[in-house]
């Protein structure tokens, strides 16, 4: 039992050293997706794994609701098309399935959020230097000092741990603030 509550309590610590210390770039990072999409533009999402999975759940969040009805919100996870993923994989190599997507269908103005819990996931990081590249706002929900990633996105969000479980649990709860955020202010 008492292993079980060492988990609870180093999440629950990780978490409260978050809000202390990355509140303010949580907030911006929301601000930043809000007016993309009062602009007309879209929120595109990726990471691999675990942050696969957290990109595909808070694309699902903005697309159907968080806690409110209201217009769908324009956001899409580069990780869900199977197709796309294994033939850009087995074409040009894994270090391309999101940057390639990037170069089809992101506009200067988009947002392109990426999970990376190391920071240095190649295929993420080739992405942010596209988006770059094409004007898109580029935003990194990192951990482990940020990696690479740190330095080539425009707002870096790092978690402080390299512990990947912990990192990814402090993500997908910057996420649903997030999404929390957005969805109250851009329908307001």
């Amino acid at each position: 039992m008492q292993r079980v509550k060492n988990f609870l309590n180093a999440s629950a610590d990780l978490k409260y050293q978050v809000a202390e210390t990355l509140s303010e770039k949580i907030l911006e990072a929301a601000q930043l997706i809000k007016e993309s999409l009062a602009n007309g533009g879209k929120l595109l999402l990726m990471g691999n794994g675990g942050s696969a999975a957290d990109a595909q759940h808070i694309a699902a969040e903005m697309v159907g609701r968080f806690k409110k009805e209201r217009a769908a919100i324009a956001a899409i996870a580069l990780t869900v098309d199977t197709s796309i993923l294994t033939a850009l994989a087995n074409d040009y190599g894994f270090d391309t399935i999101f940057s390639r997507q990037i170069e089809a269908i992101a506009k200067k103005g988009d947002v392109v959020l990426g999970f990376s819990t190391s920071g240095n996931s190649e295929n993420v990081i080739r992405a942010f230097k596209l988006a770059n590249e094409i004007g898109a706002v580029t935003i990194g929900l990192l951990g482990n000092e940020g990696g690479r990633a740190k330095d080539i996105v425009r707002l870096a969000i790092v978690v402080p741990s390299d512990d990947t479980a912990r990192i990814q649990e402090v993500h997908i709860t910057i996420g649903h603030i997030i999404c929390e955020i957005v969805e109250s202010e851009l329908q307001e």
